[in-house]
């Protein structure tokens, strides 16, 4: 087990380079909430740069919103750019993000996969996309909180929970999430005393293993009394699977969830 403190030091270090212009992170893994206590925030303030990751990493992500007002990213690790195939989409918004300040509209793949794409890179498993899933109607604006919902969760009843006001949460987990531990994890969120605030909720797309079906996610969101009212789209390019978006923890978002046609705009990132 890696100790926090070295890790935190390495941070530290990142940040304070003046020559790094991003912190991206290598893979993502179970503790980084251990972190926490540990990190500097006035550096990490003082020292503002892209800092980039997914699953893991979102009690990072949130922790460093919540705590400098610094917004963050949820998108590809750096082992991801490893990727010889299919890799298009996720570079298209990874730049879109990242390189430029213009809004811009984040449309469904056409594909997607939830291979071990790193064992065999020739012998890609591709799933054909059928683009968002409208679970309840509406439209929204917010600032964006959350990704991977288990360790999002982690942060609750602490100084490194984002305050949930005018948010729009994107919510995703791991093949190790099956449909009643995420409606569990979803509970938790939904208990907490300004959830009212929160006016919007991307869901990420499900891997293969969860089991969790269209129908399925459906009747759970249809479940919680608290949903109704507030627009929720699922099946969006986040999470586990590649393709996948880069998204702002902090940026602003706009989307608009119709039967006919849905869209997801990201406005400030």
């Amino acid at each position: 087990m890696w100790l926090p403190v070295p890790r935190v030091e390495d941070l530290h270090k990142a940040f304070l380079d003046k020559n790094i212009k991003a912190v991206i992170t290598v893979i993502g893994g179970f503790n980084s909430n251990q972190l926490l206590k540990y990190i500097d925030w006035k550096l990490i303030k003082n020292n503002p740069k892209i800092f980039l990751g997914y699953s893991d990493i979102t009690a990072l992500n949130n922790a460093i919103f919540a705590k400098t007002g610094l917004v963050t990213y949820s998108g590809p690790h750096y082992s991801t750019f490893g990727q010889k195939l299919y890799f298009d989409y996720t570079l298209e918004y990874f730049q879109k993000c990242l390189m430029t300040d213009n809004p811009f509209e984040i449309k469904a793949s056409d594909s997607w996969s939830d291979d071990e794409w790193y064992l065999d890179q020739n012998r890609r498993e591709l799933i054909n996309n059928h683009g968002y899933l409208v679970i309840n109607e509406g439209q929204a604006e917010g600032t964006i909180l959350g990704a991977n919902l288990c360790t999002f969760n982690l942060l609750q009843g602490t100084e490194y929970f984002p305050d949930l006001e005018s948010s729009i949460l994107f919510l995703e987990d791991d093949y190790e999430t099956v449909p009643h531990t995420f409606d569990r994890d979803l509970q938790s969120l939904i208990h907490l005393p300004n959830f009212n605030k929160v006016k919007g909720i991307a869901i990420g797309r499900f891997q293969k293993k969860s089991k969790m079906s269209g129908e399925l996610l459906k009747k759970i969101i249809k479940t919680k009394k608290e949903l109704e009212g507030i627009p929720v789209i699922a099946n969006v390019d986040f999470g586990h699977s590649d393709p996948k978006i880069t998204f702002p923890i902090g940026g602003e978002v706009e989307i608009i969830a119709d039967k006919n046609k849905s869209t997801i705009r990201m406005l400030k990132h």
